[in-house]
C-alpha cells in the first residue's frame, strides 16, 4: 500500500466515524491533489477557528481551483462544512473538508 492509498484509507475511514457521505473516488482524487501537504501534519488538518486560513481555504480552493465567484455564500458553506466535520474535531482533514466543498457545490468533474 503506497503512502497516498493509507493517508486515503485513513480519509475514509474518519469520513465514515463522522457519518459523512462521500465517495471514496472524490476523497482519493482530492487526496492527489492535495499532493505532499498532506504528509504535512500541520498542512494536513484545517484550523477551523482560524480566520486567515479560512479566506486561504476560500481564496486558494474555492475561487481559483473551483472557479467560484467570492461572496458570503462561501464562507457560510466553509461554515457549514466545519460543523459537519465538527468544530471540537480536532482531525478536519483538509482532504475531506474540501471533497465536502467540492460536493456541496456540485464541483465533481473539477476531479473527474
Amino acid at each position: 500500500m503506497s503512502k497516498l492509498e493509507e493517508k486515503v484509507a485513513a480519509y475514509v475511514a474518519e469520513a465514515k466515524k463522522l457519518n459523512l457521505t462521500l465517495d471514496e473516488k472524490l476523497i482519493a482524487a482530492v487526496a492527489k491533489g492535495l499532493g505532499p501537504s498532506i504528509y504535512n501534519a500541520d498542512a494536513e488538518t484545517v484550523a477551523g477557528s482560524d480566520k486567515a486560513e479560512l479566506d486561504r481555504l476560500k481564496n486558494n480552493f474555492l475561487v481559483k481551483k473551483l472557479g467560484l465567484k467570492d461572496g458570503p455564500e462561501l464562507d457560510k458553506a466553509i461554515g457549514e462544512v466545519i460543523e459537519q466535520v465538527g468544530k471540537s474535531n480536532r482531525n478536519k482533514y483538509r482532504a475531506i473538508i474540501y471533497a465536502l466543498l467540492v460536493k456541496k457545490f456540485k464541483k465533481e468533474s473539477v476531479y473527474a
